[in-house]
């Protein structure tokens, strides 16, 4: 009987091990030095994400055995970041676990809410044992966990030059021009009104001449949608009506809110959508914006044929194409 009883006394619990840091001076130091190299790890990675962005050019590719052709510029500034945000959760957990106050508290079961004595000495005591983590005196790692952390930030501020003014003007100029044969994406070939049936859409780009070669920016500015409705269907004014033939009209397929590719037709409700943020927009009355966070319409290419019968632009585009951008608040 002695013996079951035994069984089901609390054990107690084992004495504290205290870490070898707390009692050993070198042991402390080598502890102290690993976090701070983590914590500058985290600021050569951040470095690395930011020359990445300086250095890479968009659209170089590298070759990855399970991802296949991946954008060079786009998986270093993922693995830049990611490695920089690792190693300071690497640094913050190790110095968490061997160089910050090392003792066991126990507190008895007691009702959620705390009397306010007892919140008031809680408060007490965080302002009075706050100095115990040891920031204050171990300037290596507050160094390097500063200059780590203050790295990290700048990332963000560098990459937000996506966001304009951007150079040259780049987005109220494209390469259509007067005369400019529209071609199939992909493809290259010339289109001529009847190749489109009532209710179609067809991607288009500019024709190219002999040895020119397309360009990831160009095609990315250069994209048209081609949509054909019927003549009567359009309510348009006489001057955008005059950009359209026989029921052919042509948008740019770059969204007007974030730059995302506008891709979904809805035939039934002649209505165009960007699946990013659902921006959607009506064909029959030149993109207007009917839904969603775009602030203006599509911007309409003006089209008609050559004396071949095929479609060609009658100039290029009389507005930036894409995203609002600094130099465009609307």
């Amino acid at each position: 009987m002695s013996n079951e009883i035994s069984k089901f006394q609390d054990p107690g619990l084992p004495a504290h091990q205290h870490r070898k840091s707390d009692h050993d001076p070198k042991a402390e130091k080598r502890a102290e030095q690993q976090v701070a190299i983590l914590f500058l790890l985290s600021a050569i990675s951040t470095v690395g994400t930011v020359a990445s962005y300086i250095f890479i050019k968009p659209g170089k590719f590298v070759f990855l055995p399970i991802m296949g052709d991946v954008d060079a510029q786009q998986l270093f500034l993922g693995l830049g970041l990611a490695f920089s945000l690792l190693f300071i959760g690497f640094g913050a957990v190790q110095w968490a676990r061997r160089l910050m106050p090392d003792e066991e508290v126990i507190a008895e079961r007691h009702e959620f809410r705390s009397e306010d004595a007892d919140r008031k000495d809680f408060v007490d005591t965080v302002k009075e044992r706050a100095g115990t983590v040891g920031l204050g005196r171990r300037s290596l790692i507050k160094r390097s966990l500063g200059l780590a952390l203050g790295l990290v930030g700048i990332t963000p501020l560098v990459m937000l030059r996506d966001l304009g003014p951007l150079p040259k003007k780049q987005l109220e100029t494209t390469s259509w021009a007067a005369g400019t044969r529209l071609v199939t994406d992909p493809g290259d070939r010339p289109l001529r009104p009847e190749d489109l049936e009532v209710g179609s859409v067809a991607q288009v780009l500019p024709f190219l001449a002999q040895g020119e070669e397309r360009t990831l920016e160009n095609i990315g500015k250069d994209a048209v949608l081609l949509i054909r409705l019927r003549p009567e269907e359009f309510q348009l004014d006489s001057k955008r009506l005059s950009w359209t033939h026989d029921g052919i009209i042509a948008f740019s397929k770059i969204c007007s809110h974030m730059g995302c590719a506008v891709a979904l037709y809805e035939q039934q409700t002649k209505h165009l959508l960007c699946p990013c943020h659902q921006s959607t927009f009506d064909v029959t009355r030149a993109a207007k914006v009917i839904f969603g966070p775009a602030a203006r319409p599509l911007p309409q290419l003006a089209i008609t044929v050559d004396s071949e019968g095929y479609l060609v632009a009658q100039q290029g585009f009389t507005e930036p194409i894409g995203p609002s951008f600094w130099e465009r608040s609307s």
